[in-house]
């Protein structure tokens, strides 16, 4: 391998660390995406011979038996997982192989399982569609980065709980003077002690929608930004600390129009980003309104303002439900509103949206240089 094909070698495995697999040229499911899902889908196929431990054994065979296809799991999981790192090339048998295999599986363990039992357990229906629903968001996954991207957000989270104080003081403050005297609202009240918490849950995956809509429409913006600004200090300073260092740039690198897979895995990344922030504010709120409510509104209020009986939450006797439907409401709302502050706000774009830009300009960059060097001679 030459020294340049090594570079752009390096360069698509540091795309796949962070999250932005599909910068990668040429980036499809056959040459790409089947061979990095190989490992989980081997995991639940093998995974699924557990059906076929019969629970009722009596002695130690059964746990021998879960232990042997446990521990076949996990080796064979293992090793395949070391041999895509070597980023071998799948040919067309073994594409066709791996597909056909897969979806036999789904087939044979009901077959098995009635061969070992007299009565089997699982419905050949149900089980392909759960087979086909792993391959599915496998498949998602692994297009669009998400294990890398969630890595990077659990990270970033921790580091905003270490600078929690200065988040939380610079975000709460506007976005209680939104909606505390809304708290107070017996008509809302009334409304959350009778709403179901999955109609609660479309209302915040709402608020989640608009949020990545706010997100892709900023990007695009920061997008053109970066593509008129590829000069070679530019790209220098992006480049440093990945493969792509020690290149040497003399003249601007021209921009390349994105792909519409690529667009969506740069939303991802921004959305996630900003998603993990709203949380870190929204679970503020959440504790912040039920602190207060507690404190506040008496069950004798609560029962004024519902104008019936109060309906308690399970798992905590003594708390109202709507109290703690109310507190979510709230805790979207202001998360949503976050957001999207962050992002138009001259101030609050600079503290909290400049440093989520950073990762996306970078990407940008770095890309810019490696199809350069991939285009080389």
């Amino acid at each position: 391998m030459t020294a340049s094909r090594l570079l752009v070698r390096r360069t698509e495995q540091w795309f796949v660390r962070q999250g932005a697999p599909t910068m990668i040229e040429g980036y499809g499911f056959l040459s790409h995406v089947l061979l990095r899902m190989l490992p989980t889908l081997a995991f639940v196929a093998i995974s699924s011979l557990v059906w076929l431990v019969p629970l009722g054994a009596a002695g130690y065979g059964r746990w021998v038996l879960l232990a042997v296809v446990l521990t076949s799991t996990v080796v064979v999981s293992t090793l395949l997982s070391l041999f895509v790192r070597r980023m071998p090339v799948f040919t067309r048998n073994r594409t066709i192989a791996v597909l056909v295999g897969y979806a036999l599986v789904p087939v044979v363990v009901p077959v098995l399982q009635e061969a070992v039992e007299d009565t089997p357990d699982s419905d050949p229906v149900q089980l392909a569609l759960f087979f086909a629903g792993i391959f599915a968001a496998t498949w998602l996954a692994v297009t669009y980065g998400l294990p890398s991207l969630l890595k990077a957000a659990i990270r970033h989270t921790l580091e905003d709980l270490r600078h929690s104080v200065t988040l939380l003081g610079r975000a709460l403050p506007p976005l209680l003077f939104v909606t505390l005297f809304l708290f107070f609202t017996g008509e809302l009240w009334q409304a959350m002690n009778r709403l179901g918490w999955s109609r609660l849950g479309l209302i915040v995956a709402l608020f989640v929608a608009i949020t990545v809509l706010a997100a892709a429409a900023r990007l695009r913006e920061e997008i053109g930004r970066v593509e008129h600004d590829l000069s070679p200090s530019v790209l220098s300073a992006a480049c440093r600390g990945t493969p792509l260092a020690e290149v040497s740039l003399d003249e601007p690198v021209e921009a390349r129009k994105l792909t519409g897979a690529q667009l969506r895995n740069l939303l991802l990344m921004l959305a996630m980003r900003q998603l993990v922030q709203a949380a870190v504010v929204g679970l503020a709120l959440f504790g912040f309104f039920v602190v207060l409510g507690l404190i506040v509104v008496l069950p004798e209020t609560a029962e004024q303002w519902i104008g019936g009986p109060v309906a308690y939450a399970r798992w905590l006797p003594d708390v109202p439900v709507a109290l703690l439907r109310n507190a979510t409401l709230f805790a979207a709302f202001g998360s949503m509103y976050f957001a999207v502050i962050s992002m138009s706000d001259a101030e609050h774009r600079q503290q909290f949206f400049a440093p989520v830009v950073e990762q996306v300009e970078r990407t940008l960059a770095v890309r810019a240089v490696y199809l350069a060097v991939r285009s080389r001679p």
